[in-house]
């Protein structure tokens, strides 16, 4: 699958997606996946919502993105914020990282993005033994009648080569990506969440997304978008709107 241009999105991306909430942080917690003081690689970071989190949370962060714009937003972002995350252009299936030099790799929002072999056999080299592979999503869920659902049909409407439609959440193929790269101890969990966004923010975050600011040119998003406020306007007038959203985790451990 092609990537798409993520630094066009940068600026929606940092202004207006929402990361995960607030329960998966104490999810990932709870079961020993992340405490203070952990050496944390967040691979395909984007505009660094995970690794700003988890070094707030007293993590040591380096963040990885191929996409300059994505970097410097979340760099913007963390000086923001004064938290101590790192950020560098690089790649998931190349880190250019030292062996065995972190407890946990995230890979949140983008594993369907990489070559999935080399970047989990890249994760395991760099985690130290016992160390976590962590991947997880956070999907908005179009169910019929949704909201997500008629922006999703807007999206096909004008990139019908979108790929990415109608997803469930759940990605049971990534199980078979850890186990042939050696991890082990494999485990999974998920909830639903409901996220709440405003019009614009909305608008912002399907600008955002890789089958609209990823893929068209500026001339194209802007007509798609406006489009886009004319269909809130009419379906959904309510604000904010209340949008279906699925957190997915899979996990294992490189052998000690």
């Amino acid at each position: 699958m092609t990537a798409p241009a993520w630094s066009n999105t940068s600026e929606d991306y940092a202004k207006h997606r929402q990361g995960f909430p607030p329960r998966f942080y104490a999810m990932i917690a709870e079961r020993g996946l992340f405490a203070p003081g952990m050496q944390v690689l967040d691979i395909g970071t984007g505009t660094g919502t995970v690794a700003r989190s988890l070094a707030a949370m007293g993590g040591a962060v380096l963040g990885l993105d191929p996409a300059p714009g994505q970097i410097a937003a979340a760099r913007r972002l963390a000086a923001e914020q004064g938290v101590a995350a790192r950020f560098a252009e690089g790649l998931a299936e190349r880190t250019g990282q030292p062996d065995a030099a972190f407890d946990l790799v995230v890979a949140a929002q983008c594993w369907h993005w990489f070559d999935r072999g080399l970047a989990a056999a890249e994760a395991r080299r760099v985690l130290k033994p016992g160390g976590t592979l962590l991947i997880c999503h956070f999907d908005w869920l179009p169910l019929p009648g949704s909201v997500a659902h008629a922006s999703e049909f807007l999206i096909e409407a004008h990139n019908p080569r979108w790929p990415m439609a109608r997803t469930t959440g759940f990605y049971p193929a990534w199980a078979a990506d850890l186990s042939l790269a050696g991890f082990e101890s494999l485990e999974f969990a998920g909830f639903d969440h409901a996220a709440l966004y405003s019009h614009a923010d909305w608008r912002g975050r399907i600008r955002a997304s890789a089958g609209v600011g990823g893929a068209l040119a500026g001339p194209a998003v802007e007509r798609f978008d406006a489009e886009h406020a004319t269909l809130l306007a009419a379906r959904f007038p309510a604000e904010p709107l209340s949008v279906p959203h699925r957190v997915f985790a899979i996990w294992a451990r490189r052998p000690a």
